[in-house]
């Protein structure tokens, strides 16, 4: 007997809102769109309002009277108090401000779901992974991005061989993370863009590589490609799905900061700046939670700055940056040449090469932090 699905209605959104959803939908098992051909009534309707507050009510009245669907969500990007309080009089259960949060259209489906008697979902939450995105950015090129995602994900894996963890290169040309892990991929994440449309669990696990750790990876683009753009829906889609796949989904998102790093940045669990004590290092880090600042995500509270490359006697102490910043450096990596470059030259991570050595030790703290494990302070700031 086939399972239900919950049936989602689109109602007056512009071209691009209504791709959105229907992305943001069409990636959640469980949840189809209802079709502009499709008959009957609709579980959901998702109704998108202005700025009119009487005629838009009368349009909520509407929609709940005509039985077209079950429930009525709406989304706008006029916030008013007056609107929402009204709304819920008419019976709205959900209200998405735009620019939409994806995670809080799936939160409120997945609840609706989960309340739906003979839904294919009923049985499947609860054992449904609920990762986490740690969102891994350089102040500027150069200060070691991608060995701080490697060798942090690796050192998670070691503590924790029971999580699935997975590695994203986003640097949109040549990243560098096969080398790092010695691996020689065949598929990337451009090849997932292109099949979105088959993206499900099966399909994705056959494209990604997999270290002998046991993290999985998804490549950068190995060539060039002419004619194909990936968008944030795209993004969004791939990362939403991965999320139910993975504990922990580490992204090298390089220097770049376009649409595709808005959308994962928005789903971002922790987005980790990566920089140096330098000045100029220092102005890029203060530009870029700016750049956060202006979009309204991420919150202050999930982004953490990384010191990389830190040395006792830099002219540039710690106290100077968090001055500077006028925010905390959340964590330090001593610089230790050698031994980093031996390890990316020979394809392997640090706690597999030098386990003893102080770096690695560092990273292992930092996994701590990142698994959500209680560390104290002094501890991964000793060399302050």
């Amino acid at each position: 007997m086939e399972q239900k699905k919950l049936r989602v209605r689109l109602a007056r959104m512009n071209d691009n809102t209504e791709r959105e959803f229907i992305n943001i939908i069409s990636s959640l098992e469980g949840c189809s769109v209802f079709g502009h051909g499709d008959t009957g009534i609709a579980d959901v309707l998702i109704l998108q309002v202005g700025e009119n507050l009487e005629e838009e009510i009368s349009l909520v009245y509407q929609a709940k009277t005509s039985h077209v669907a079950r429930y009525v969500f709406l989304t706008s990007r006029q916030v008013k108090p007056e609107f929402l309080i009204e709304a819920m009089r008419a019976g709205v259960k959900e209200f998405f401000a735009q620019p939409v949060n994806p995670d809080e259209v799936q939160r409120a489906l997945v609840k609706l779901m989960e309340k739906q008697p003979g839904h294919a979902l009923q049985g499947l939450v609860a054992g449904r992974k609920q990762g986490k995105i740690i969102n891994i950015v350089g102040s500027k090129g150069g200060v070691g991005t991608t060995t701080v995602t490697v060798n942090t994900a690796t050192a998670l894996q070691a503590l924790h061989p029971d999580k699935a963890i997975a590695v994203i290169d986003m640097n949109l040309l040549f990243g560098e993370i096969p080398m790092f892990f010695g691996i020689d991929p065949s598929f990337d994440w451009i090849e997932v863009a292109k099949n979105i449309y088959r993206l499900d669990e099966t399909y994705l696990l056959s494209v990604m590589s997999k270290d002998q750790s046991g993290i999985h990876i998804l490549p950068s683009p190995i060539k060039v490609e002419d004619g194909f753009k990936v968008t944030a829906g795209i993004m969004n889609t791939l990362l939403v799905q991965m999320k139910t796949m993975f504990d922990f989904i580490f992204i090298d998102s390089g220097q770049i900061i376009d649409d595709v790093f808005k959308a994962v940045a928005r789903l971002s669990d922790t987005v980790m700046i990566v920089s140096l004590l330098s000045l100029p290092c220092l102005i890029n880090v203060k530009r870029i939670m700016d750049t956060f600042h202006n979009y309204g995500f991420p919150p202050d509270d999930r982004v953490m700055i990384l010191v990389n490359r830190n040395q006792k006697r830099s002219v540039i102490s710690i106290d100077d940056a968090e001055r500077t910043l006028k925010k905390e450096i959340a964590f330090t990596i001593p610089n230790d040449f050698p031994n980093t470059m031996g390890a990316i030259n020979q394809g392997k991570p640090l706690n597999v090469l030098h386990p003893g050595v102080e770096i690695t030790k560092s990273f292992a703290e930092l996994a701590k932090v990142i698994a959500g494990e209680n560390i104290k302070k002094k501890v991964f700031l000793h060399w302050r």
